[in-house]
């Protein structure tokens, strides 16, 4: 979003619709993601969650204040992480690895849910959405949530700390490992910022949400017979 304010790259129409959508996501999604992790983690036996208030849906839970600003302006951000006791878990390292991978999994089916509302949108009310303002506006809405969601899914599920990816990636590795990566993750992180922003790593994230973007797209389309 900032990028396309630097460059004038935009109609108020569009940037309105994008900050409705971020919004949405800032008070909606992220707490739909974080809560997945915490419901997840009190099904696997962590059943302090809902004694340290994580195990709720309430944005102001779940919000961080600097991770809301970067979703805004940058389209990727974070909420206030789960505190989860692995110690709790049959399997620590496999019970952690599913509770982080619950995260990605709530924006994907959020952004499945918006690709749908648009099929619904497009096969019963297409003259409305592309002939009005207010359907194009629908569209344009529709279409940056689903992407940021996809975006962020497939942000959270590389394998660096201290994404969610990295939980997943663990299980493989050994205890010293792991100790290490929490050590220094906040490291990792600030290089993975740097990455993202200047470095290859933008466009291998780009590849990556475009082909899961287009697998769950063409999914969506199969009960709306809009495939080709």
């Amino acid at each position: 979003m900032l990028s396309q304010l630097l460059s004038g790259n935009f109609t108020l129409q569009n940037i309105i619709a994008e900050i409705l959508a971020v919004l949405l996501i800032i008070f909606l999604i992220l707490p739909f993601h974080e809560w997945a992790h915490a419901f997840t983690a009190s099904c696997l036996g962590d059943k302090g969650i809902k004694q340290r208030g994580r195990l709720s849906l309430n944005p102001l839970t779940h919000i961080d204040p600097i991770g809301a600003v970067c979703m805004l302006l940058f389209g990727f951000g974070w909420a206030k992480p789960v505190p989860i006791d692995p110690r709790n878990f049959k399997n620590p390292k496999v019970g952690m690895a599913i509770t982080a991978l619950m995260g990605p999994v709530a924006n994907l089916v959020a952004a499945f849910v918006g690709m749908i509302i648009y099929n619904i949108l497009v096969t019963f009310a297409a003259a409305f959405m592309m002939t009005t303002v207010f359907g194009s506006f629908v569209m344009v809405f529709l279409n940056f949530y689903i992407v940021v969601n996809v975006n962020l899914a497939v942000f959270n599920l590389l394998p660096i700390p201290p994404l969610d990816g990295s939980k997943i990636l663990f299980t493989f590795l050994p205890d010293r490992a792991v100790e290490f990566c929490y050590r220094y993750q906040m490291f990792f992180f600030i290089a993975l910022f740097l990455l993202v922003s200047y470095g290859p790593l933008s466009g291998l994230l780009n590849y990556l949400s475009k082909f899961l973007f287009n697998g769950m797209a063409w999914l969506a389309s199969l009960p709306f017979g809009l495939t080709a």
